[in-house]
């Protein structure tokens, strides 16, 4: 294979991702931990290019932790057509990564720095038993939730914040704060779906969001408690950190100059069926 200096630049392209994240360190390629989402595609991608590909991401996700729509760029040291980028790529990926869609688009694209707001979904199977076909797709909850509980509570964590409540001890952030744009809670029959959108996320900072919902949703705790929280400043002031199975990463936005898709453009069938419904709205 050949050495990227060897080669003129010649387009920066971005891509759509979508992965489903059981079975897998994470999306950061880590020498000590494989395999990895970023590993498998920069392999897949330098085998097209017959180059060394190196990518990056809008949102690092942890181990087990999905994505529908992950947005990714890399600059091309060849010429390759659609075709070869998306059916070529995805012909020496593992079958739980995807190619969804390209984008070529202007140098001054970077996939991290230039997004303006990032989405996940947590969702949460709220029966009595533990699922069986979707185990690895949803996080299992078996006492009764009430939905628009969590969601009355989830309002005190709108706008610009200090979340050092809600962010793990390992998280290397410059700082705490972070903006949530939107949080919402819902029920679509038995599944429980948590829904935020903020500027960016601190490490594990949904996920700890998501167990101290729970903890309202099942009657642990009061509406009240989530400010309490948060205006706390202490993590171990919050409730346990929910699994990583249950998270998906479905939404980036950019400026419009860029022309990159939105989610809800991009989106095929998750390898979780039983969740399909859950992202196309």
């Amino acid at each position: 294979m050949s050495n990227l200096s060897e080669h003129p630049f010649v387009e920066r392209i971005a891509l759509g991702i979508e992965y489903f994240g059981h079975g897998f360190k994470g999306w950061q390629r880590q020498p000590s931990a494989k395999p990895s989402i970023q590993e498998e595609l920069e392999k897949a991608l330098s085998r097209i290019a017959n180059a060394p590909i190196e990518v990056v991401c809008a949102g690092r996700t942890d181990a087990g932790v999905h994505a529908t729509h992950q947005v990714v760029h890399f600059d091309s040291p060849v010429e390759r057509n659609d075709n070869s980028w998306i059916r070529g790529v995805n012909s020496q990926l593992p079958d739980q990564i995807g190619v969804r869609w390209i984008r070529r688009v202007d140098s001054s694209f970077h996939a991290r720095f230039s997004a303006t707001a990032r989405r996940y979904r947590y969702i949460i199977d709220n029966s009595p038993t533990m699922p069986v076909i979707h185990r690895n797709g949803v996080t299992w909850h078996y006492a009764p939730l009430d939905e628009q509980t969590m969601n009355e509570a989830g309002q005190a964590l709108l706008g610009e914040n200090d979340f050092t409540s809600f962010r793990a001890k390992e998280c290397q952030s410059h700082t705490p704060m972070r903006n949530i744009h939107h949080l919402m809670v819902r029920r679509i029959g038995g599944l429980v779906v948590i829904d935020v959108k903020a500027n960016a996320f601190l490490h594990h900072m949904i996920r700890n969001i998501a167990g101290v919902l729970c903890e309202v949703g099942d009657g642990r705790k009061p509406v009240e408690w989530v400010a309490e929280v948060l205006a706390a400043k202490d993590r171990s002031q919050a409730s346990v950190t929910a699994p990583p199975h249950g998270l998906y990463f479905v939404d980036v936005d950019y400026d419009a100059c860029y022309s990159i898709p939105k989610g809800s453009e991009s989106l095929g069938p998750l390898l979780v069926s039983p969740v399909n419904h859950l992202f196309d709205c």
